[in-house]
């Protein structure tokens, strides 16, 4: 079992990747479990605790981030959230695989720890097509919009990078991408099922 190394997926807003995870877990349940990050905020309606967030007061995530209790962790609008490590370990203790969904600082800081992770990054055909999907949804405030595209400029840069990642998986079509990153876990899902999960 201590073969499961973790995955790290990163990948802009409006990439996919959510949707690329979710058939990831529906056709292959008990395989994959999220680490549920810490967060200062409170919860939105229909939260709940310690699935969506472990929701927690901004002295008790400063006290972990003194105890080198994170991974990583980033402040976001006013509302630190963090990756805990004993939420890692309590995943790949049940014998799951560990799925950290991350964005660029995110991965940076876990490549700095003695995590031994594989790191996927989801790629939208182009800024072009991702700034489609993201105005598609409807959601989105000419500033957020411009936010997010400058975000994902900087993701894609750092993709760019040598030993950024291990695997790039390019969205443009979401069978053949959800397809490519089924065939790179294969191993693991066959380790799994030998296993009795």
């Amino acid at each position: 079992m201590a073969s499961l190394r973790p995955i790290v997926i990163s990948g802009p807003s409006g990439s996919g990747k959510s949707t690329l995870l979710q058939k990831l877990f529906q056709e292959y349940p008990g395989c994959f479990e999220f680490s549920v990050s810490h967060t200062t905020r409170k919860p939105r309606e229909g939260e709940t605790e310690g699935k969506d967030y472990y929701f927690v007061e901004r002295s008790v995530f400063e006290k972990m981030i003194t105890d080198n209790g994170f991974l990583e962790h980033a402040q976001f609008s006013g509302n630190c959230y963090g990756t805990s490590k004993m939420s890692v370990e309590k995943i790949s203790a049940s014998g799951k695989i560990c799925i950290l969904d991350v964005e660029i600082n995110g991965v940076k800081n876990i490549k700095s720890t003695d995590l031994n992770a594989r790191y996927f990054f989801v790629q939208p055909p182009s800024i072009e097509a991702l700034e489609q999907r993201l105005r598609g949804r409807g959601t989105e405030t000419p500033e957020s919009l411009k936010k997010r595209l400058d975000s994902a400029q900087e993701a894609l840069d750092y993709a760019k990078e040598p030993g950024s990642y291990d695997h790039i998986i390019i969205n443009d079509d979401l069978e053949v991408a959800y397809e490519k990153l089924k065939g790179i876990l294969s191993a693991e899902y066959e380790s799994l099922q030998v296993n009795g999960k």
